[in-house]
């Protein structure tokens, strides 16, 4: 069955919104005072991703479950469907990436709401901002990027190549990668290694009505969106080559 325009739109925008909604949320969990699980650390954060992915993925499964502009694009580098019976063309990639972007900024929201006594408290600079988007332990911006190609390219490659293995483990594979990544590349940036999922909650951070908020460190902003996109086509040029010579 072909899913319309329509249903791609939605299965990969509500995708996306679970992903933001639960990944924002235990950022929010672990960093705004008065959260009881203030505190509770780095693998808590990347568990909690590798977790929000895994529902995400469940979500829009339908449709390929990219939740993910670079996953789209390293898909659509290594000339592969985006989804059974959703070809690569550029329509079909523009709605994708609508969906991702529109799904993570109105995640940011849901998260935003679900704390949003919290989030009126008090709180150091940057760790309000740090609940909806990602920020480098030490600012280079040429090295941080060249830590969200890495940790991008190894997400892309894993996903392009792990349609061929004999499980198939799916859903919960992605998670486990994810949270692979964050404990081991995720430490000087915050690991993006998604544009939407920094970008659209970094919008809703900046227009959302939080009380002491600082700027939105747009200087940063760039980082997140080009490193992903990077390391997600580098895969989908690079990926499938390696794997015809094995």
């Amino acid at each position: 069955m072909t899913p319309t325009t329509g249903q791609i739109f939605m299965s990969e925008c509500f995708g996306t919104f679970i992903l933001i909604l639960f990944g924002a949320g235990v950022c929010a969990a672990c960093t705004l005072p008065k959260s009881k699980a203030k505190g509770a650390g780095w693998v808590a954060i990347a568990l909690g991703w590798g977790f929000a992915v895994y529902m995400g993925v469940w979500a829009s499964y339908a449709t390929g479950a990219h939740l993910n502009p670079a996953v789209t694009l390293g898909l659509a580098a290594a000339g592969r469907d985006l989804a059974p019976n959703v070809p690569a063309t550029a329509g079909n990639i523009v709605v994708y990436l609508c969906a991702q972007m529109i799904g993570a900024f109105l995640g940011a929201v849901g998260a935003w709401l679900a704390y949003k006594k919290h989030f009126d408290e008090p709180a150091p600079d940057g760790d309000k901002l740090g609940c909806f988007s990602t920020g480098p332990g030490i600012r280079s911006y040429g090295w941080n990027v060249v830590t969200e190609v890495l940790g991008t390219f190894a997400l892309v490659a894993w996903i392009i190549e792990s349609g061929k293995t004999p499980s198939q483990l799916g859903p919960l594979a992605v998670a486990l990668v994810i949270v692979a990544i964050g404990l081991s590349l995720g430490g000087p940036t915050g690991y993006a290694i998604n544009p939407a999922r920094d970008l659209g909650p970094r919008i809703a951070y900046a227009v959302l009505p939080i009380k002491g908020k600082g700027a939105a460190d747009w200087a940063y902003s760039w980082v997140p969106i080009v490193g992903p996109l990077v390391g997600g086509v580098l895969a989908g040029l690079i990926v499938p080559n390696l794997a015809d010579l094995f």
